[in-house]
């Protein structure tokens, strides 16, 4: 806060003092509990009761769907103190990103919106202003399903090629070499031709700043927790992202938790740092 408000930016002690300052209010948060907390918890964003001053709230926190449907009804309950527009009541969006802290620094973030369609395209202009591309999946809860199936395709995509890297170069072929050849055939990925691995492959990607500043693999662990827990309410059967799940907890465990969820190709397998 003390940052921002020496960049002149306006700040509020309370979440509760944000939304009756706003007339649309963005979240992005770890968790679950952290989602909970912010709108329904002591000064939360509902802390008003029925009657609310935004006309929209947007969570673009990776959370489950039960959260985001459960927080879409009570504020389908609520009323407006001012009417907004189109708007007669109050509305809400689960629009989780994907793109990471890259995207987001780039403005080519990709929001997944769950909710009312009248209202996603009524805030389409935000997310545009935000990211390069906003995609609707569908009700309320949609954007964090679609969300969860994105991380376990990244977790699994992310293991496979660490691990083809490691046999790679155990077998005496350099990671330059992997890299041409993934990224000039079928095994071409974002794992491979954007967010390497290997250190010093590419540059300005975790993998080359020692796996600092990207997707932590405690939220990865996180976020494979989310799947698994969905996987198991509809009655599928995903070994991958068990053992992927399994990887990560690992990690976490052995002290990694808040290097990048690529530093995979040097803690679990390990692989080579060598180009």
């Amino acid at each position: 806060m003390k940052k921002f408000l020496e960049k002149g930016v306006v700040a509020k002690e309370t979440p509760f003092e944000v939304a009756e300052a706003s007339d649309v209010v963005i979240t992005m948060l770890p968790s679950s509990s952290h989602v909970l907390d912010v709108y329904t918890g002591q000064n939360g964003l509902l802390h008003g009761g029925s009657l609310l001053r935004p006309w929209l709230l947007i969570d673009s926190s990776t959370v489950d769907p039960q959260t985001s449907r459960r927080l879409s009804t009570i504020i389908s309950k609520c009323a407006l103190k001012e009417k907004k527009g189109y708007a007669k009541t109050p509305f809400m969006l689960d629009a989780p990103v994907s793109g990471g802290v890259l995207g987001a620094e780039a403005g080519t973030l990709t929001f997944m919106v769950g909710g009312l369609e009248e209202v996603y395209l009524a805030a389409k202009p935000l997310f545009l202003s935000m990211g390069r591309h906003a995609i609707y999946c569908g009700g309320p809860g949609n954007g964090v399903a679609a969300k969860i199936c994105n991380n376990l395709v990244m977790a699994v995509s992310m293991l496979g090629v660490s691990e083809a890297f490691c046999l790679g170069q155990s077998l005496g072929i350099t990671a330059n070499t992997l890299t041409k050849i993934f990224n000039s055939s079928s095994a071409r990925c974002w794992s491979s031709d954007t967010y390497n691995p290997v250190p010093g492959v590419m540059e300005d990607v975790p993998s080359s700043r020692n796996y600092t500043g990207g997707f932590s693999s405690k939220l990865m662990a996180k976020d494979l927790s989310l799947a698994a827990t969905s996987a198991n309410e509809v009655g599928l059967k995903c070994p991958l992202m068990h053992q992927a799940q399994e990887i990560y907890t690992e990690l976490c465990k052995e002290g990694h938790e808040y290097k990048d969820f690529s530093s995979a190709f040097r803690h679990y397998y390990p692989g080579k740092d060598e180009l």
